[in-house]
């Protein structure tokens, strides 16, 4: 219809007159409405946005790392052969070969922490067709060809503004601490890089004769696959694209970004059923109104229509100003709090904030999607109205049909849907089966209270007061069920969130209280962010080992394992290992290892992720150890004798024994040391050697202390969901209210019928909050059942499919008890304060249409 026929129509002028009346005469009703559309959209929107800018600047900056290779080949395990180098440059088919070493050390800063550095060492002359972001650029007064020169490094914005104005920049090496001149700067973005020369990079590092990789450009015309197979590289060495390094990075935090988008679109989600809430109160104080509309000729349909403009208007004002609000929390929260949102994924990252027209379409729609549909129902009460049975000041009753066979059938569904496999690492299934969950529970609503209140009532026959109260929850259930869907849904997220993160806390707590046997750990400073230089040497173990009240030292060695180009690094984790005694969380038993082989110990993720299996034989893993030609170590077979769960690592980690491991590498650094005391009391005095021979070097901690610190960031993780459950409470609830006030006020004449019965006051507002009672008591009571069926969907298909871990379920009956018992006051209060108004007025004039 065209916009001037709209403007000419009836129906246009009753929206303008009518419904614009009704909102500027209860602004406060469309307010809270209109806030809580904008609160779920500004929530949703500002996680988008925030996950998107951290997303696009770590991805721009694995591009202009990665260059404009065509190929890029990489060592499984350790590091490259210098000789590939050669062998690959002279190859035929090769246009251009830059050789390169990445380090990751710390900057070492006057009087503040040290911070992780990545170093890429490089062949200036190399580079400059490849990864020009890399190239280095001497600042003004600097010799041109510093960055050929020894004990010169370039800096890109991050680190630039890590170190000031000083020309002089401290790093942390394998052999102490090394002091560099600031030469120049280099364009490449995203988190703290330095380059320099390679074969500076070699000598200052201990790598020499070692690389990296070596970045490939390809002649035209060269098909990638023949070059390959021409080439012969060893089986140790992975060739990838460039593509693939944005696309690990995007793995790493997609599942985390997803379901805390869904979260956030909770809040939207209960904003949906306040707009209902209000719809419902407005319809209800306008019955008259409607009914006499009726009469003078307003058709049903244009009834419904009023209302859902209504919705509409309620919709795109919360949406626009959710769009505002979320751009702005946004911006606040990458300048306050950088990229990360608590996962740890975007850690150090200050992104600068990336609008997408798109996104705010999407979540705009959203917005108003979900205003349309809390508009939906309310509609249809409106066109439903009876205008002589309205014009009395009767309400609409409404029993409700049966709907039980409906119900039942979405919940089979959501039980077929959680049984779908994840969709490119998203469990799409079961996020619509928590959907369909909610929502067929929903419909059963009517069934639950004439199931449960039946009985009820036979009991109550002689309490007149109760009896009133439950028999209106049985006679209108149908009422009575719209009325509590809010709370319902609200509660059943919350007490399935509740459940959620304590089941994940409990699980965690668990799994600490077994990788954590040794009353005291020693890790070389900078720990996984220095990963390359950060480590311990066998004779430093020596010596530790031999301090007064250390009774024994268990060594433990992290490296990282790439056996595909598409995923994010696995952690290779050798250690001293006895499975049956209990020192690794092993789900189920360990398997015998076959003669000849060594067996490894995989973690949940290893299974989803790779094509191996329990009790299989891993040649993948066989493969990245594949000893040089000139090793005179045999090729070594593995077997995959255990899975186990590990919280720390989301795509996957492999222990092997750490005797296995130095054998095949020929490693004997460490990373971490757990020590055993002589006695409790000797702790203290352990850690003061050890302070007084580290010298700086180590971080001292009591498996007591990295509990703590290890909760503090679970919780920190989960702080912004504990945010969102609040919100979506505090607008169940406040649909409670609104959804009691149009009940009551459609009731007066009702209650005064009920006074000329002979029911005072007190006994009237008594019946009121009698139904606040057993309407919000059956909602809390379904809220409860289904939080605890949308649990099970979180801690057993969500979780696993998302993060690639498994837990147990731990039920916190005093919080769940407790936010049930909460509901219920508060429904039975807002009840109570809803009929005073309707019961204030005179019961002669309460009734005075029907003389």
């Amino acid at each position: 219809m065209p916009l001037q026929a709209i403007r000419s129509s009836p129906l246009w002028g009753l929206i303008r007159s009518f419904s614009w009346q009704e909102l500027r005469q209860h602004p406060w009703r469309s307010a809270a409405a209109i806030a809580a559309v904008m609160l779920g959209v500004a929530l949703a929107f500002s996680v988008h946005l925030i996950n998107a800018s951290a997303l696009d600047e770590f991805a721009q900056a694995a591009r202009s790392v990665s260059g404009q290779a065509d190929l890029i080949l990489r060592a499984r395990q350790g590091r490259l052969d210098e000789q590939l180098y050669t062998q690959v440059a002279l190859h035929d088919g090769s246009a251009e070969v830059a050789p390169l070493l990445e380090i990751n050390t710390l900057l070492l800063r006057a009087d503040l922490p040290p911070v992780a550095l990545r170093v890429i060492a490089v062949d200036a002359l190399r580079l400059g067709q490849l990864s020009p972001e890399l190239l280095p650029l001497t600042d003004a007064g600097m010799d041109r060809m510093a960055g050929l020169q020894a004990g010169q490094v370039f800096l890109n914005a991050s680190a630039q503004a890590l170190v000031g104005e000083t020309r002089h920049v401290r790093l942390k090496t394998p052999s102490g601490e090394a002091d560099l001149q600031r030469a120049g700067r280099v364009m490449a973005s995203g988190p703290p890089l330095a380059v320099m020369d390679i074969a500076a990079g070699q000598d200052l590092f201990d790598a020499v004769g070692q690389l990296s990789r070596l970045d490939v450009r390809l002649a035209p015309g060269v098909d990638r696959q023949r070059y390959l197979q021409s080439l012969s590289l060893p089986a140790q060495v992975l060739a990838s694209e460039p593509e693939d390094a944005a696309q690990r990075v995007n793995q790493l935090s997609r599942a985390y970004r997803v379901n805390l988008t869904v979260l956030a679109l909770v809040a939207l989600f209960t904003g949906g059923f306040l707009v209902f809430s209000v719809l419902s109160l407005s319809v209800a104080r306008r019955t008259r109104q409607f009914a006499l509309l009726g009469v003078l000729g307003l058709r049903p349909q244009e009834g419904a229509q009023l209302v859902l403009a209504e919705s509409l208007l309620l919709g795109l004002l919360g949406s626009a100003l959710g769009l505002a609000l979320g751009t702005g929390l946004a911006a606040l929260a990458l300048q306050l709090l950088g990229g990360d949102l608590g996962g740890g994924y975007f850690a150090g990252a200050s992104p600068p904030l990336q609008w997408s027209p798109a996104a705010a379409a999407l979540y705009g729609g959203l917005g108003v999607a979900a205003a349309l549909l809390g508009g939906w129902w309310p509609a249809r009460s409106a066109a439903a109205l009876a205008p002589a049975q309205a014009l009395k000041g009767l309400g609409q009753v409404s029993t409700g049909a049966r709907r039980g066979g409906a119900g039942l059938g979405l919940m089979a569904m959501a039980g077929l849907l959680a049984l779908l496999p994840p969709w490119q690492g998203i469990p799409l299934g079961a996020y619509f089966a928590v959907a369909l969950l909610l929502l067929g529970g929903i419909v059963l609503l009517p069934e639950l209270m004439g199931w449960t209140y039946a009985p009820l009532a036979r009991r109550l026959e002689r309490h007149v007061l109760p009896l009133l109260a439950v028999e209106r929850a049985r006679r209108v259930n149908g009422s009575a069920a719209s009325a509590i869907s809010g709370v319902v849904a609200s509660l059943s997220l919350a007490v399935a969130l509740t459940v959620m993160v304590s089941s994940f806390r409990g699980s965690v707590i668990e799994w600490l209280d077994q990788v954590l046997p040794a009353p005291l750990y020693l890790r070389a400073n900078g720990g996984a962010q220095a990963s390359d230089v950060a480590t311990l040497s066998p004779a430093q173990v020596e010596r530790i080992a031999a301090l007064p009240h250390v009774a024994a030292v268990s060594g433990l060695r992290l490296r990282p394992l790439l056996l595909s180009s598409g995923q994010p690094n696995l952690t290779l984790i050798a250690r001293s290992l006895d499975p049956q005694a209990g020192n690794l969380p092993l789900i189920g038993k360990a398997l015998p290892v076959p003669a000849g082989q060594i067996g490894v110990y995989v973690s949940e993720a290893v299974l989803d992720l790779y094509p191996v299996q329990l009790g299989q034989s891993w040649d993948a893993l066989a493969t990245a150890f594949q000893a040089q030609p000139t090793s005179p170590v045999a090729p070594a077979r593995f077997f995959v004798a255990g899975v186990w769960r590990d919280y720390a690592r989301q795509f996957g980690s492999v222990v092997m024994g750490l005797s296995d491991y130095q054998t095949l590498s020929g490693d004997y650094l460490f990373n971490d040391l757990g020590l055993w005391l002589d006695a409790p009391e000797h702790e203290a005095e352990v850690v003061t050697a050890l302070n007084a021979q580290a010298a700086g070097q180590f971080e001292i901690s009591s498996s007591a202390e990295i509990r703590r610190n290890s909760l503090r960031i679970f919780d920190r993780s989960f702080a912004v969901t504990y945010w969102l459950q609040a919100v979506a409470i505090g607008i169940g609830l406040f649909g409670v209210a609104a959804n009691f006030s149009a009940q009551v006020l459609a009731r007066r004449k009702e209650f005064g019928l009920l006074a000329h019965l002979g029911l005072t006051r007190r006994q009237i507002l008594t019946v009121v909050a009698g139904e606040g009672l057993v309407w919000t008591g059956i909602g809390a009571l379904a809220g409860l059942l289904l939080g605890l069926a949308v649990s099970l969907l979180l801690v057993k298909v969500v979780n696993p499919q998302s993060f690639h871990w498994s837990m147990e379920l731990h039920l916190p009956w005093a919080r769940l008890i407790g936010l049930c018992a909460a509901t219920v006051a508060a429904g039975t209060l807002t009840a109570w304060f809803s009929g005073r108004a309707a019961v204030g007025q005179d019961a002669v004039m309460a009734v005075r249409e029907d003389w």
